[in-house]
């Protein structure tokens, strides 16, 4: 008998993706030229130089069967203590390799993670707007998503709420910083806050509750923009990374998840990954990646792009009557649609050859998400085009 809960999720249609299909096939009518395509996260800069350099040398010097090799299970000693030091030298922690798990993506390490520290039947909180994909993720590991609202005058953590929320029931709060879809990133106070209330409630719970802080654009980040590193604010704070975004290698599936070393379950989590893995099939990421990213850790794309398009869009849409918060990071911005419905808002952009993703999948409807990893000169046309939609409600 066919499995029922992958059954079932076959009608659970990926609207990001149903959208980005239907450009594909508008450009083919029309010309790409004509279609103002803002709705997948692909990461529009190459890679670093450095990148391609560094996989050549590896492919030249290092011995094939070690390279091409099974990787250890926690991934390659050397490479973890490059991605340790870096961290350390950046953000000022004092990881080693024992702390760091070689994972396929960030999307691999909240995997592992979710499992290492909630039990089949536990909740899990997470603040809205929020990942779609959490709600698979979760699910596939037994737990039950809790949606803490959206403060939409800030995106910021609506603490009230989310004190109400944390329940005994609650094994971790999962957050998103930088955030996708809404760009905003999470200020040092929210995070002072946060810990100081995870702190608080796992003493009165008589259990620890672990802060999984999902991280693939910390990166990514705006001049002036208070951009804390997560971990160094609370203990029991699992990191998950990826290289998709700041490095620009999403096809590659390599990142890694880091324990904060001060957490006194540190090396516990660890140890559990490789043993889930074995329920997840996930077996190790790629060696020659692992190699790679080792050298190159501490580089990022040229991102600036990112920002410039912000800057353009933002000053654009506000002068044109959308609300929005500024984003602080990411290449996601996360405009309040003219209409309560943003279904049928994003249809009507459609109609106009604008390709924009509803609120709805992410917890948020009545808002609106613009990715804006497209070149400069896409921003530049697209604007009489956000116009045009814009006066089409007055």
């Amino acid at each position: 008998m066919l499995n029922q809960q992958y059954t079932n999720m076959l009608n659970e249609k990926d609207i990001i993706f149903e959208i980005f299909n239907y450009s594909q096939k508008r450009a083919k009518e029309i010309g790409a030229e004509n279609v103002y395509d803002f709705s997948l996260g692909n990461p529009s800069v190459p890679a670093p130089s450095a990148v391609r350099s560094v996989m050549e040398e590896k492919l030249e010097t290092l011995d094939p069967l070690s390279l091409h090799g099974y990787s250890p299970s926690l991934g390659i000693p050397e490479i973890r203590e490059k991605i340790a030091a870096d961290l350390n030298r950046r953000y000022g922690c004092h990881y080693t390799a024992s702390n760091i798990f070689m994972t396929a993506g960030a999307a691999g390490a909240l995997a592992h993670a979710l499992r290492a520290v909630s039990n089949p039947g536990d909740e899990v909180l997470t603040i809205a707007p929020y990942f779609p994909e959490y709600k698979p993720y979760t699910a596939g590991a037994g737990l039950k998503l809790k949606v803490v609202p959206a403060d939409t005058d800030t995106f910021q953590v609506p603490f009230e709420i989310l004190e109400e929320m944390l329940t005994p029931a609650v094994s971790a709060i999962l957050i998103n910083s930088p955030n996708n879809p809404s760009g905003i990133v999470y200020s040092t106070p929210t995070i002072r806050r946060l810990a100081e209330i995870l702190t608080r409630k796992s003493e009165e719970y008589g259990h620890t509750i672990f802060l999984i802080s999902d991280e693939p654009y910390r990166d990514i980040i705006f001049s002036g923009t208070d951009s804390p590193y997560i971990a160094n604010y609370y203990t029991d704070t699992i990191t998950c990374y990826s290289f998709s975004k700041s490095i620009s290698l999403p096809g590659e599936r390599i990142g890694y998840l880091a324990v904060n070393p001060d957490s006194p379950y540190a090396d516990r989590i660890i140890e559990l990954c490789p043993q889930i893995s074995r329920t997840t099939g996930h077996n190790g990421a790629a060696s020659l990646l692992q190699h790679t990213v080792g050298d190159v850790c501490s580089m990022t794309s040229e991102l600036s792009v990112y920002e410039n398009n912000k800057n353009l869009l933002y000053q654009a849409l506000t002068e044109y009557g959308y609300h929005c918060v500024e984003p602080g990071g990411t290449f996601y911005m996360f405009p309040r649609s003219p209409e309560s419905d943003s279904m049928t808002f994003c249809k009507r952009a459609m109609e106009m050859d604008l390709m924009l993703v509803p609120g709805d999948n992410f917890g948020c409807p009545g808002h609106f998400r613009i990715a804006y990893c497209v070149p400069e000169e896409r921003v530049k046309k697209a604007l009489p085009v956000f116009r045009r939609l814009a006066e089409s409600y007055r």
